[in-house]
């Protein structure tokens, strides 16, 4: 069967199980559009407002999903404008294929209109990247890409198509032998007799549960886990949801604005179990001060992790699921009661949540929206966020019962995220069980980043809920600021004269401004009962802060509690 590369392009998306797309058209990229309208019974494209939107849009989908993301974007500009989004799904290991157009390959290299090195541009920012040479090529390097995007540990993949290669014509191979799945790294017999026996010995464990443990779907054997060794569990940012945060075991976020709880906790453990996590500098802010007095097993997919940012007295390589199926089988349940009481005293020294007004007439604080949203929120529905304080606030406050449905921009801090993140997050839900809901969580200077979205979110008419912490300034610089710099608040307050509510009424989304507990209340009600799009702008207070917080390369035993 004879088809074009264009075409070829579309059955081999399919055959990966591609069904949803995100993207902009252009010139380069003409060809490719012209097929997805012949395969659009098919295959659903998302046209956003911008291409770096739909590059956060596959990532949100991604991570929504557990599937690959896809997006398209045409050459130069269009392909320049994914960046951001393919260095944040590849900080934050999520697996996604971004396809870019390029200019004929007779005119690569002579600095041609709209042409761009795109594979040179994203070598340090992707697992793999590919330009197309020959037609006859291009089905099994969208096989590979795949593949390689989904594989150990997961990532972002793109390939680059001339022009001239998406119109050529090709005999498409119907019958692809599969190739068989690379042999995954798995531990020795006696690297989980070291860990055992580290377990077996321990009086006092702590478990952390890092993004890796959602990228395995390795929820429920780390559930296990806790219940056999009777250990607390923290999360890093990217694992928020990998455990239920209303168990009773759950202690909070762990790191620079984690818990005083998880923070006591991590002091006076003697075993420190690490699932799927980097150790980041935002965990551990200073490796001479973090667990030094607890032995330390880390298990994770990426060998280069191992010892990278904190010493191991041993690890496990592999997959986590896979590992902690294994250490479950030989692990003998244990009773700690001296620590759980110790840690019962904690939690009641330490609430992972400050007291604070609930009277209808009181501004709107922080605590009070998520108490609010926590009551309104289903299992299933999804929390985007964009990057700074509320994203802070987020991971503290947010109550997730279940992997994927806290999506947030860890490694790269990429304000602008949460918006395109939530596209992709209800473009999945879309196609499952309604009613549903997704809320970004934004401040006002993330809103300014991505509000031409909202377009994007007004025309599929999604139901996205963009709360707006509206304080008028950066927060979490000019919290620095006022740490760090003596109170300088330079370029920190924003002086925009954008009117929120008339801004989501000019794009077809209803508006509403709130000041009060009891405002925001009624919003939140009204934002859930209606399966439409809506903005509601928080008006809080400029000064107040994300806290515990510690400061950079700290020590995380002694976080500032008051400022």
């Amino acid at each position: 069967m004879k088809l074009n590369g264009s075409e070829i392009l579309m059955e081999a998306l399919l055959a990966e199980g591609v069904n949803t797309v995100f993207g902009y058209p252009g010139g380069a990229v003409l060809n490719i559009y012209d097929a997805l309208y012949k395969y659009s019974d098919k295959i659903m494209h998302v046209e956003t407002s911008h291409e770096q939107g739909a590059s956060h849009a596959a990532d949100g989908y991604a991570r929504a999903s557990g599937k690959v993301g896809v997006c398209i974007a045409t050459s130069g500009p269009g392909a320049t404008n994914t960046v951001t989004g393919i260095a944040n799904a590849y900080m934050d290991s999520i697996p996604m294929v971004v396809i870019t157009g390029n200019v004929p390959s007779s005119l690569l290299g002579l600095d041609s209109f709209q042409e761009v090195d795109i594979t040179g541009i994203t070598m340090p920012i992707t697992k793999h990247n590919f330009i197309v040479d020959r037609v006859e090529n291009l089905q099994s390097i969208v096989r590979r890409a795949f593949k390689i995007a989904r594989s150990g540990r997961p990532g972002p993949v793109l390939i680059d198509i001339p022009k001239d290669i998406s119109a050529a014509l090709c005999e498409y191979d119907t019958k692809v032998t599969e190739e068989a799945a690379p042999t995954a790294a798995f531990p020795p017999a006696e690297a989980f007799d070291r860990a055992l026996k580290l377990i077996k010995d321990s009086k006092s464990p702590f478990i952390y549960a890092g993004g890796g443990v959602i990228a395995a779907e390795a929820s429920t054997e780390l559930a296990k886990l806790a219940e056999l060794v009777d250990a607390p569990v923290s999360a890093s940012l990217m694992g928020k949801g990998a455990y239920p945060c209303d168990s009773p075991r759950y202690v909070g976020m762990l790191g620079m604005h984690g818990t005083k709880l998880s923070a006591e906790i991590l002091k006076n453990c003697d075993l420190f179990i690490g699932i799927g996590t980097r150790f980041s500098d935002r965990v551990v802010t200073s490796a001479n001060t973090f667990g030094v007095e607890a032995k330390t097993i880390h298990i994770d997919i990426d060998k280069a992790e191992i010892g990278k940012n904190l010493s191991a007295s041993t690890y496990l390589l592999g997959d986590a699921k896979a590992i902690l199926e294994q250490l479950i089988t030989q692990i003998k349940p244990q009773k700690l009661t001296k620590w759980q009481q110790q840690i019962d005293k904690w939690r009641s020294e330490f609430p992972t949540t400050p007291p604070f007004s609930k009277e209808d007439n009181a501004p709107i604080t922080p605590e009070f929206i998520f108490e609010v949203i926590n009551g309104k929120m289903k299992p299933d529905d999804i929390m985007t966020t964009e990057v700074g304080q509320h994203q802070m606030w987020a991971a503290q406050y947010f109550c997730a019962k279940k992997p994927r449905t806290f999506l947030s921009s860890g490694g790269l801090g990429t304000m602008g995220f949460g918006l395109g993140a939530a596209i992709g997050a209800a473009c999945d839900k879309s196609g499952g069980k309604a009613p549903f809901h997704v809320i970004n969580i934004a401040g006002d200077g993330c809103f300014h980043m991505n509000m031409s979205e909202l377009a994007t979110v007004s025309k599929l008419n999604l139901p996205i809920i963009e709360v707006v912490f509206h304080n008028g300034v950066l927060g979490m610089v000019r919290q620095w600021q006022k740490l760090f710099y003596d109170g300088r608040f330079s370029q920190t307050t924003l002086e925009n004269k954008t009117d929120i509510v008339k801004i989501a009424e000019a794009f077809g989304i209803e508006g509403i401004q709130t000041k009060t507990c009891k405002e925001f209340k009624e919003a939140i009600e009204k934002a859930f009962a209606e399966q439409k799009p809506m903005v509601i702008d928080c008006i809080i207070d400029n000064d107040i802060n994300v806290l515990p917080m510690v400061p950079a390369g700290g020590d995380i035993r002694k976080p500032i509690l008051k400022m």
